[in-house]
């Protein structure tokens, strides 16, 4: 047996690290002990700020965050560690390696070889954790479904909106504009090679924005995490234009302006949630394959430049009073062991 300490939100704001007693890995179990996790500063941060609704489990699909919503409670998804104990009927060769698994801030977990994914030769625990991040713009950008020359927006350009635009800077639009609140994050967005990358917050950014676009995006994205974003999501937007809609809005409440163009520029609005695949796709795609393509665009964008911040595991409540309080001065802010 060994003891190992879990990051836990007790309440809203408030984060403090649990011990528990961990036993030997039973039969088909392995025992990880963890070098760094990712936190995220989308969902994760509403959950810390009690940001959640309560009908909902906070994720049916992994098994590690099969829970209600609800305090005490450990969330988090992008742990990667060392295999250091095998129960009885796992191959040797696990012993040793590094994995990844869809785990909360813990110093060491338990799991099934279905559950992990080892690490591709030559990446860095540093990258691989930001493979639940880049499954999501791909997924985003499947969703979204980039055509040759079309002129796309992204609001938002947080590590998802940042990942996103990186992987849409790779097909041949014609134009790709990003926008963030914060001046780290456009500087990030313009050194991938977005087009242009504006502030929001500015009084006069839809008539810069139209100016770059002249008849508006074909597809647009809301990434930014504020509901009030997606009103000018759909403003950005042409004629039978897409709006991709990937922020996770938790508890907050939408109030969308459908009174002036909506209907008449026939909008689509496309829901995307990277728990499933688009039923267009389910016939050719599965998740193995997803994760396959987003190990490789991890392997070739390197998103480790977007970590900012790096924090002992045991300091994790100064690093989300950082994200809460301090937002401008992040881009990726990982613990380590």
């Amino acid at each position: 047996m060994l003891s190992r300490r879990t990051v836990t939100f007790v309440g809203p704001c408030q984060a403090e690290l649990r011990a528990e007693t961990l036993e030997s890995p039973p039969s088909g179990q392995m025992l990880v002990k963890t070098t760094v996790s990712a936190i995220s500063s989308g969902t994760e941060m509403l959950v810390y700020r009690g940001q959640f609704p309560v009908d909902l489990q906070v994720d049916e699909n992994i098994p590690a965050l099969k829970s209600d919503f609800a305090y005490p409670l450990c969330y988090g998804y992008a742990a990667v560690g060392d295999v250091v104990e095998l129960g009885q009927g796992l191959s040797k060769d696990w012993l040793g390696r590094s994995v990844f698994s869809f785990q909360p801030h813990t110093s060491y977990f338990l799991a099934t070889p279905e559950t992990v994914f080892p690490l591709p030769e030559g990446l860095s625990p540093e990258a691989a954790c930001f493979l639940p991040n880049m499954e999501t713009a791909v997924n985003f950008v499947q969703d979204g479904a980039p055509l040759l020359g079309e002129n796309v927006v992204v609001f938002g350009q947080g590590i998802i909106g940042l990942m996103t635009a990186s992987l849409l800077c790779q097909f041949p639009l014609h134009a790709l504009i990003t926008l963030d609140n914060f001046a780290c994050r456009r500087q990030a967005s313009l050194a991938l090679g977005a087009t242009a990358s504006l502030d929001p917050q500015a009084p006069d950014f839809r008539e810069q924005l139209h100016a770059l676009l002249s008849v508006g995006a074909d597809l647009t994205y809301e990434l930014s995490g504020s509901p009030a974003t997606l009103n000018d999501a759909i403003a950005a937007t042409m004629f039978t234009g897409r709006v991709v809609v990937g922020s996770w809005y938790g508890n907050k409440p939408v109030q969308l302006d459908l009174g002036g163009m909506f209907h008449r520029s026939r909008i689509r609005l496309i829901s995307s949630q990277v728990s499933s695949l688009a039923p267009e796709l389910s016939g050719r795609w599965d998740k193995s394959r997803r994760f396959a393509l987003a190990w490789q665009a991890i392997q070739r964008i390197q998103p480790e430049k977007w970590i900012t911040h790096r924090f002992p595991h045991e300091d994790a409540a100064a690093a989300y009073l950082l994200l809460d309080h301090s937002p401008s001065e992040s881009i990726q802010v990982i613990l380590e062991y």
